[in-house]
């Protein structure tokens, strides 16, 4: 055998020096556990424009708006039982980005109690509520 250096373990080590540079990373960190909405924050809210030309109709002259879209979305989400927390929360987010109002987002939730069941719509309504307040508490 040799006494070279694994260089697996020299690249992990690597990658975890690296990692501590990262102030985003904070997320990920081990003593602490997962920190969703940290993780979030890594992505922010894209600007109504941005959203529109990717999944709006910019492209796509008599498609389906950004809004529309994002309220779809949320609706599937809820569908899924509204298990993906994060998800919820950053479809929240940009929907009001796209436009929505927190009445139409509200009753997209409360639609969904019809097909996804009530505990899938309020679970997903609850994450809603959390984006809504946040927004609140920011100004």
């Amino acid at each position: 055998m040799t006494d070279a250096p694994n260089p697996f373990a020299a690249l992990m080590a690597q990658m975890q020096e690296m990692a501590k540079a990262m102030p985003q990373m904070a997320a990920f960190d081990p003593a602490k556990g997962f920190d969703a909405k940290a993780m979030e924050a890594l992505w922010p809210t894209m600007p109504k424009e941005v959203m529109e030309t990717w999944f709006g109709n910019a492209l796509n002259e008599n498609g389906l708006d950004a809004k529309t879209r994002l309220l779809i979305t949320l609706a599937g989400l809820t569908m899924q039982g509204a298990q993906a927390d994060s998800a919820v929360r950053q479809t929240v987010r940009h929907a009001r980005e796209a436009g929505a109002t927190d009445q139409q987002i509200t009753e997209t939730l409360g639609m969904m109690a019809m097909f996804a069941g009530v505990p899938a719509m309020t679970r997903a309504m609850e994450l809603a509520q959390e984006v809504m307040d946040d927004d609140k508490d920011k100004t």
